[in-house]
């Protein structure tokens, strides 16, 4: 699977002390190599169809999850995952001062307190995943088509895409695109935006009593789907793809 790297796009961001850090390249293309690799090693490895056990939600934050691990391994220790599974955000800052307040927080034995880890004081990256949105059973059928299943490949139907929050605080985010291949699931673009704003999230939706979630909910807006789009940085070497995305944001920004 080849993918088309974007020579221009930004990679800084600032911490919460104001230090202008800069992300290298390499570290997302490999990350995104090793969790290519993590997966293919969980399909060969568990006898069960592990992905639909886990559900398409589920299995997008898992996405999302691994490609954060990998991130930080790949760092060189700039990045550390956060310690707290609900902290924010995903994959904390270790400059200078990063592991000056990690050491101090180590010290005073607060590692599983959710409180310092949400928000980090010296802040971090972000790391979301989505797989698109497709059209209801009831809608592809009046085109003859049927809704995909578990395994199987998105981008023929794929409508739109965004990612979510449990909140509007998210500024330095890795967005991530995927889908299956081979009923494999595949990273097929990688955005990253330093300058989001409440503006770009929609308003949080609380949960109902007896819904399907249980957790806050806010949805990125058209604006901050444009923005993360606008600094995409890798993006599989496939048209249905690139067409898709130029597409859904109504610019031309990415080609072969």
């Amino acid at each position: 699977m080849s993918y088309i790297i974007n020579k221009h796009s930004d990679t800084s961001f600032f911490s919460k002390q104001g230090q202008k850090i800069t992300i290298d390249k390499v570290i997302f293309e490999h990350s995104l190599v090793e969790c290519h690799s993590v997966v293919k090693k969980i399909v060969q490895d568990i006898p069960v169809d592990i992905f639909r056990i886990l559900g398409m939600r589920n299995l997008s934050a898992f996405i999302g999850e691994l490609f954060a691990i990998e991130f930080a391994n790949k760092s060189q220790g700039l990045f550390i995952n956060n310690p707290h599974q609900d902290g924010y955000p995903d994959l904390l800052l270790m400059d200078k001062n990063g592991k000056v307040f990690f050491e101090q927080l180590s010290q005073e034995r607060r590692m599983r307190d959710k409180s310092p880890f949400s928000p980090f004081a010296n802040g971090g990256v972000e790391v979301k995943a989505t797989c698109g949105s497709v059209p209801t059973p009831r809608e592809l059928k009046k085109t003859g088509k049927e809704k995909p299943d578990m395994g199987d490949t998105r981008i023929e139907v794929m409508k739109s895409y965004d990612w979510k929050a449990h909140h509007r605080e998210t500024n330095n985010l890795i967005g991530i695109l995927w889908d299956f291949e081979n009923t494999i699931p595949q990273i097929v673009a990688v955005f990253f935006c330093n300058n989001l704003t409440d503006n770009d999230w929609g308003k949080i939706v609380q949960p109902k009593e007896g819904g399907g979630r249980t957790t806050s909910v806010s949805i990125m807006s058209r604006q901050g789907v444009k923005k993360m789009y606008k600094n995409w940085i890798m993006i599989k070497n496939d048209d249905r793809y690139i067409n898709f995305v130029n597409k859904y944001n109504k610019d031309n920004l990415i080609s072969k």
